[in-house]
């Protein structure tokens, strides 16, 4: 994902309804997400399929990696023969 440019890519939510379809198209050309204000303040941001896809796999991946080190540091771990036994005993089912 892009980094926001304040010049381009804040807008009032009534010059975003105002113009919707250029917005969208802007969103895809440029790539910027685009941040909509209502009453000065940030109401929404757009962004592309793409980049929220990015960002919900970054999150996932970035949860996963939390819940490891947890488990980890609690010593919720497994050997490595109690993982083969683990495993084996799950390709059984």
């Amino acid at each position: 994902m892009k980094t926001i440019s304040i010049s381009n890519d804040i807008v009032p939510i009534a010059e975003f309804k105002a113009g919707i379809s250029k917005w969208f198209k802007s969103l895809q050309k440029a790539g910027h997400p685009l941040i909509i204000t209502q009453n000065g303040k940030p109401a929404g941001v757009l962004l592309s399929p793409g980049d929220y896809d990015e960002l919900v796999y970054k999150k996932a991946f970035l949860d996963s990696v939390g819940r490891g080190i947890s488990d980890a540091e609690s010593g919720n771990v497994y050997s490595t023969k109690e993982l083969k036994a683990a495993l084996t005993e799950r390709r059984r089912m």
